[in-house]
């Protein structure tokens, strides 16, 4: 294809820039979602492509911003697993920068999210037994500032893309 009627092509995006444009970038994300180690070779093969089309979808994926990045997840042992709760927070918000600062030196907070709904936010927590998870779950009902928590504990990972 000439270069002047590819780029007349790239004009005409109907997608934003970093949005999968069909079924198969979505497919191809799914894949290195689960395996980012999977060589460019299978990715062709088990979505029926060409090796050369995986190579031009995962640059064109890469330089709109669509992929960022490859990473690597560390394994705990089993032993370490430990338990895992998504807990609904509902904070006074004239006491919202205090109890953020309190909660973030939790070792056990694995993430905290201000969300929209019943909740301001959403405290992801892993301890490593149920008995710290309640003591923690007093820590920070007990915090000025906190009116109300609610903890939903994670009983089976079904998919896990983070």
């Amino acid at each position: 294809m000439p270069a002047t009627r590819r780029r007349a092509t790239a004009q005409r995006e109907p997608f934003p820039l970093a949005a999968p444009r069909d079924a198969l970038d979505r497919e191809l994300i799914s894949l290195l979602q689960a395996n980012a180690r999977e060589s460019v070779a299978d990715l062709a093969r088990k979505l029926g492509a060409a090796r050369t089309t995986m190579l031009a979808r995962l640059a064109r994926l890469e330089a709109s911003g669509a992929i960022v990045g490859y990473t690597v997840r560390l394994g705990t042992e089993a032993g370490e697993q430990g338990v895992h709760a998504y807990v609904g927070i509902s904070i006074n918000p004239k006491l919202q920068r205090d109890v953020i600062r309190r909660l973030t030196k939790l070792p056990e907070l694995r993430q905290l999210a201000s969300v929209s709904g019943e909740f301001d936010y959403m405290a992801m927590l892993r301890a490593p037994t149920t008995m710290r998870l309640d003591a923690l779950l007093d820590e920070i009902g007990e915090l000025d500032g906190v009116l109300r928590t609610t903890t939903s504990v994670v009983l089976a990972v079904r998919v896990d893309r983070v």
